[in-house]
């Protein structure tokens, strides 16, 4: 099934949530390895709104287990508002990421525009890490590792009440791909909520295939599918450009299936893709294949053979 509402790029030049600067510039790095042109190319309309703003990084030591929990909310706050006027408008909202700590913006406006339209939000998480840390939990204080638990009501209310209803999602309604680096208390709080993982031996011992038809069952007409894709799910021999790399992830042709089948379902309404950090990619390399990844998720395809 084609896509066939507008997408709508917004920028999100922050690197506010995490522990390493050089985030903010993955927007910017997206658009040099022709993001637009490429979706344009398959057909679809794009609109480019440019960058949100937001506050500096103060680049400042953790208070009370969170590091710039004030600028992390502002930035949030902006990034739901403009996620939720592209979903008014009609629009398929694509957020350049930036940092994940904007997942809680991005998706705490999907999920309020489900409750007002009825339908159901599913969320698929493709990352090396489960990011439910939470204040007491954390080791570093670093926003980009807690979005999930925000989500699902763990976490500083400016957060978890972004959504205009506390929590934004059920953990029943997540689904995370390609985890591979879990903190210890990290571990325990995601078993005790129930989240459904589909980590690097789930897919190592069952494949790729069989974990992305158990994370996409059960979507039909009245789901809204919302993929939050953090660069550092893919394996860093192939995406050297995040800060947060753990070796073992998808290869390209895993990822690639993993962006078809989803692309499969017709039903993605909206996108983020987050933590490319130009720093410490290799001639913007990371950013071409985030973008080859993309353009399979709306629906660009090597399929040669006649399926029935």
């Amino acid at each position: 099934m084609a896509i066939t509402r507008p997408i709508r790029l917004i920028g999100a030049p922050t690197d506010i949530g995490a522990g390493s600067r050089g985030a903010s510039m993955g927007p910017e790095a997206l658009r040099v390895a022709q993001l637009a042109p490429v979706l344009t190319a398959m057909g679809l309309q794009v609109q480019d709104q440019g960058n949100l703003s937001g506050p500096a990084n103060p680049w400042l030591p953790a208070v009370d287990g969170y590091r710039h929990l004030a600028e992390v909310t502002a930035w949030n706050q902006t990034v739901h508002d403009a996620v939720l006027a592209a979903l008014q408008d009609g629009q398929l909202p694509l957020l350049l990421g930036g940092d994940h700590c904007l997942a809680i913006g991005a998706i705490s406006a999907a999920a309020r525009h489900c409750r007002h339209a009825g339908k159901r939000l599913r969320v698929l998480w493709l990352d090396a890490h489960a990011d439910f840390n939470t204040q007491a939990l954390t080791p570093s204080g670093n926003l980009h590792g807690m979005p999930v638990a925000c989500l699902c009501g763990h976490g500083p209310d400016g957060l978890t009440g972004l959504s205009g209803q506390t929590p934004a999602l059920e953990p029943s309604w997540v689904r995370q791909i390609g985890i591979r680096s879990v903190d210890e208390g990290e571990k325990r709080l995601v078993h005790q909520v129930g989240l459904d993982v589909f980590d690097m031996r789930f897919i190592d011992e069952q494949g790729m295939r069989a974990a992305m038809a158990q994370a996409l069952a059960g979507l039909d007409p009245d789901t809204h599918l919302h993929v939050s894709f953090d660069v550092d799910f893919l394996d860093p021999d192939i995406a050297p450009g995040v800060a947060t790399t753990v070796r073992g992830g998808p290869t390209y042709r895993e990822a690639q299936l993993c962006m078809e089948m989803i692309a499969d379902t017709g039903r993605l309404a909206s996108l983020d893709v987050m933590e490319l950090n130009p720093a410490y990619d290799l001639r913007n390399r990371t950013a071409e294949l985030a973008v080859d990844l993309i353009a399979s998720l709306f629906g660009k395809s090597t399929l040669m053979r006649q399926t029935l």
